[in-house]
């Protein structure tokens, strides 16, 4: 037992170390379904729009990961399904990780974050909102139009209120604090996060603690 222990923790740190080289940073395997207690219900019935954060208060990798994962994560990963309903499960959504470290894209599969860029983008997510820059995490929703056979940015816009919903709901019920925006400027974010043409911006969550 000790013997296959130790291999799984050095498979563990061989596949840290692999994503770290090749640009991926590994997040926790997500355990919100044991460690967040709040109900559906007293989610809904709490959530509501925050726009003031502590900025002095970072959100950890544990619970950027239950974040995530309830935004458009696995829940059945034999099947490549996730938690938000798509379009003929196309999975169209994209999710976009803005820190002041850089800009990440949030892969389901391997539950990792891929660096896009060091830059901090919290500015252009805010666009003239400057609240938005206090918030230490920004997800970005993107709607890849290429899944699909013929382009609908209709489609995505629904794909993306799912994924937004997702992301509401399981911040209150962890403690944190968010509000969807669709104000952001597009030019910069298409041109640092290198979005083609069909890869379509949609919303936008700034998430932090509240301020107390």
């Amino acid at each position: 037992m000790t013997k296959k222990i130790s291999l799984l923790v050095f498979a563990s740190i061989l596949c840290s170390n692999v994503l770290a080289q090749s640009g991926k940073i590994q997040l926790p395997a997500p355990n919100g379904i044991k460690t967040v207690k709040m109900s559906l219900m007293t989610a809904l019935q709490n959530r509501h729009s925050v726009r003031e954060y502590n900025e002095n208060k970072d959100i950890p990798a544990q619970i950027l990961s239950n974040l995530l994962w309830a935004a458009c994560g696995y829940n059945r990963p034999e099947e490549k399904r996730i938690t938000a309903p798509s379009a003929l499960n196309m999975q169209d959504i994209v999710v976009y990780v803005c820190r002041k470290d850089g800009a990440y894209r949030y892969n389901p599969g391997l539950n990792c974050l891929e660096a896009i860029t060091t830059k901090d983008l919290r500015y252009a997510v805010a666009g003239p909102q400057s609240f938005v820059k206090s918030a230490p995490v920004c997800l970005v929703l993107v709607s890849d139009q290429t899944k699909f056979k013929t382009p609908d940015k209709t489609i995505g816009a629904l794909d993306a209120g799912y994924v937004s919903q997702n992301i509401c709901l399981s911040a209150t019920a962890i403690g944190l604090a968010t509000v969807p925006r669709g104000t952001m400027n597009k030019e910069e974010l298409i041109k640092e996060l290198g979005l083609k043409e069909n890869q379509i911006l949609m919303v936008n969550h700034p998430v932090g603690w509240p301020k107390q």
